[in-house]
């Protein structure tokens, strides 16, 4: 199977949401940093892949999508890639995400807290490593979330892009698409709060990032609102 989508927007714009809203559609499994949690031998393969070693029908073997990261930090490969693969960019208030991110993905507790482990160097390379290591500095971090978004809305064309708020719900997924609305709610899941406090389960006890705890937290964490 091919990735048919591919999620441009980074982490914390309802990226969660998003990969359950595509499962319950049909498009097959959604690739999302969860999966790499779930499954901690993929970190050293998504290492590999920022030192430029990238198999992506291996990666992606048995999905239909990919959201969130690490492979919206890779989306013009991917685009390239797979070719007739549609892209949705979901966005959201830039001030929000930055203050979302603070506190969660790009917070100082998940930095310090990851220190000496495969993980952190992850993070490093695919989300930290792509702000110049400047989470906490707001202008900066506003100015990159709405110049990265203008750049992916300006490359790519228009009838292969969805620019999507989660909030907007099920009507321009779907007719994007092409399938037809579900019964039941568009799911929104995983709050903040929530993500945060799992960040805190993660690096909690001065042990390191373990792989029984990114288990724990894969089963758990989706990078929501």
């Amino acid at each position: 199977m091919a990735l048919s989508i591919i999620g441009a927007g980074v982490g914390r714009t309802g990226t969660a949401s998003l990969k359950v809203a595509l499962e319950m559609l049909g498009t097959g499994k959604s690739y999302h940093m969860t999966d790499v949690l779930q499954n901690p031998e993929r970190v050293k393969t998504w290492i590999g892949v920022a030192n430029g070693d990238a198999d992506w029908d291996a990666i992606f073997e048995g999905y239909g999508s990919s959201v969130d990261y690490p492979g919206c930090t890779f989306w013009t490969q991917l685009a390239d890639h797979y070719p007739d693969a549609k892209i949705i960019l979901t966005v959201r208030d830039p001030e929000r995400w930055y203050e979302s991110v603070n506190e969660t993905i790009m917070s100082q507790m998940l930095v310090e807290g990851t220190k000496g482990s495969p993980f952190h160097e992850l993070m490093q390379k695919i989300v930290w490593g792509t702000v110049d290591n400047r989470m906490q500095d707001k202008d900066y971090m506003v100015s990159y979330f709405e110049n990265r978004n203008k750049e992916i809305i300006d490359s790519v064309p228009a009838d292969r892009l969805l620019v999507f708020e989660v909030k907007q719900g099920w009507g321009p997924l779907c007719e994007f698409l092409g399938v037809p609305v579900p019964d039941g709610d568009f799911p929104h899941i995983n709050s903040r709060e929530e993500t945060r406090a799992l960040i805190e389960k993660l690096t909690s006890g001065g042990q390191g990032i373990s792989a029984e705890k990114m288990q724990e937290a894969g089963r758990s964490v989706h990078g929501g609102d």
